[in-house]
């Protein structure tokens, strides 16, 4: 990203209260995107969501509203964030310097707990897919490979032995939209394709370390270079199979185990350690597919309710109707 670009960006986290993350995602990202009417999308990581929303509307609504008034609205913003959606709460629909801008509030806690577990399955889909960091003060770019190794895993589960290196990514990219609600009704069904041949050089630049590390490991090798047709194989093997099903976090693997049968071992610290029963390389991808799949609709589910409850109804209706007609218009 340009220095220019990224001061652009960055400006708008001046009239905003400090936080500990933010990042930048979406077709901000192309390289050719010079469309300043496209709407800008913002993940903004924070210690207490409470204190920072109080301060945000103390900063950014009239002067002379209460202090309770800032402090009553922040605490409904979080609840509802908290006990209806998934821990995020999204402001659609921010015009500043003639610019449409979204951002998204998570407790920085929240954000890696769902990157190194996936537990809800949300940030951490989206943080599978470039982006870029402008505040990192916990370094949470470290944090996230975790996340990408644990991605490329599932995505090599859920492809035959033989793929192209966009497959890969693209693979990559739909783990998060596996079984989201918005992808009946409400989104581009090219979406997926569209992402990954838009910001190709993106996807390449972020996951070919841990490619290196996949033919290292003898889990995969480049038969042919060809641009973005670049030629995979990976083993098949059943031995394979559960190396990529142990880079799963490990509330994927527990549940895949209630399913599957669990054998238990005692590690080499002494811990009691369980390892996924698999009885074949189909069965072990249709029931992680089947965790994910579970796992993204319902928070799809409970963000839609919160962003509705939140966001307020006439918000969260505009912003909806615009992914609706994105959606049709793929379809026609």
């Amino acid at each position: 990203m340009e220095t220019t670009q990224r001061e652009e960006l960055s400006s708008f986290l001046s009239v905003l209260p400090p936080v500990d993350f933010c990042c930048v995602y979406g077709s901000t990202l192309h390289p050719n995107n010079q469309d300043k009417s496209k709407m800008v999308d913002y993940i903004l990581g924070v210690s207490d969501p409470m204190k920072w929303h109080s301060l945000n509307l103390k900063m950014n609504s009239d002067h002379y509203a209460s202090w309770m008034v800032h402090l009553g609205g922040a605490r409904l913003i979080t609840n509802v964030a908290d006990k209806v959606g998934v821990g995020v709460h999204f402001n659609p629909f921010v015009n500043w310097n003639d610019r449409k801008l979204k951002y998204g509030v998570v407790r920085m806690h929240d954000l890696v707990q769902d990157i190194l577990d996936w537990n809800r399955f949300y940030l951490s889909g989206r943080l599978q897919k470039p982006v870029h960091m402008l505040v990192d003060n916990l370094d949470i770019e470290d944090v996230n490979s975790v996340n990408k190794r644990a991605a490329i895993s599932a995505a090599l589960l859920l492809l035959p032995s033989k793929f192209t290196e966009e497959d890969l990514y693209a693979k990559i990219c739909s783990l998060s939209y596996m079984g989201d609600l918005r992808m009946f009704f409400a989104e581009d069904t090219n979406k997926v394709n569209k992402i990954v041949k838009g910001q190709f050089d993106l996807f390449q630049s972020m996951y070919k370390p841990f490619l290196k590390e996949c033919e290292t490991k003898n889990l995969l090798r480049f038969s042919s270079a060809e641009a973005s047709h670049t030629k995979l194989v990976q083993d098949s093997s059943l031995s394979t199979t559960r190396s990529l099903v142990s880079y799963l976090p490990a509330s994927v693997r527990s549940l895949m185990g209630k399913s599957l049968g669990e054998k238990k071992f005692v590690s080499e610290t002494g811990r009691v350690m369980g390892e996924v029963c698999i009885g074949s390389r189909e069965e072990a991808a249709k029931c992680m597919g089947n965790v994910i799949k579970r796992r993204v609709m319902v928070s799809s589910a409970r963000q839609a309710v919160s962003g509705f409850l939140a966001a307020g109804a006439i918000n969260a209706t505009m912003y909806l109707s615009q992914k609706m007609r994105k959606a049709w218009n793929s379809r026609a």
